[in-house]
C-alpha cells in the first residue's frame, strides 16, 4: 500500500501551526471584522468598506491628498485611486489641483460627502459596541493596548531598515 506524503516525509512546518501564527490570525480578524461591518452596518449606505475608510479619513481631515489618505487607511496608491473616483463620481468627495504644486491633488468632501461623514461616528461607535459585547472590559482595554503596541513596534521596525523602504 502506498503511503501517503505526510507519512513518508517529516513536514518542513515541524510544528508551526497556523492558526495558531498571529499575523495570520490578524489577518483573518480584520478580514472578517471588515466583512461583519460591510454586511451589519455599511449596506444600506451603499459603501464599500474601502470608500468608508476613505470618506472618514477625508472626513477627520478636511483635506488630504491621496498619497496622505493611503498612509492614513493603509491602502495602496491603486485601490486610493480607485476609491477616490467611485467617491467622486457619486458626488461625495471632489478632486482639486494642490495649489502649492501643480501636480498634486487634494482630496475633500462635497456637501454630500459631509452628510455620508456625519453619519460615520454613530456607526463607528456601533460598530465597537457590537464588537466589544465579545469581550470583557479589561479584555478591550488590553486588545486596544496590545494591537498599538504591535502596530508601532511594526512601523519602527520599517523604518529602522532601510531595506524594506521601497
Amino acid at each position: 500500500m502506498k503511503k501517503s506524503i505526510e507519512e513518508n516525509e517529516p513536514s518542513a512546518a515541524g510544528d508551526f501551526r497556523l492558526d495558531e501564527f498571529l499575523p495570520y490570525r490578524l489577518s483573518v480578524a480584520a478580514e472578517t471584522v471588515a466583512l461583519f461591518i460591510a454586511k451589519r452596518y455599511l449596506g444600506a449606505a451603499g459603501l464599500a468598506m474601502p470608500e468608508w475608510r476613505l470618506l472618514a479619513a477625508v472626513g477627520c481631515n478636511d483635506v488630504l491628498s491621496p498619497t496622505a489618505a493611503g498612509e492614513l487607511t493603509s491602502m495602496d496608491k491603486v485601490r486610493i485611486s480607485r476609491t477616490a473616483a467611485s467617491l467622486i463620481a457619486r458626488g461625495l468627495l471632489k478632486q482639486t489641483l494642490n495649489p502649492a504644486d501643480g501636480r498634486g491633488r487634494h482630496l475633500r468632501l462635497t456637501r454630500k460627502g459631509v452628510a455620508a461623514y456625519l453619519t460615520i461616528p454613530a456607526t463607528a461607535r456601533a460598530v465597537e459596541a457590537d464588537l466589544a459585547r465579545g469581550l470583557t472590559k479589561m479584555e478591550w482595554s488590553v486588545l486596544h493596548k496590545a494591537l498599538g503596541k504591535i502596530g508601532d513596534h511594526a512601523k519602527l521596525s520599517l523604518a529602522a531598515d532601510p531595506a524594506l523602504h521601497g
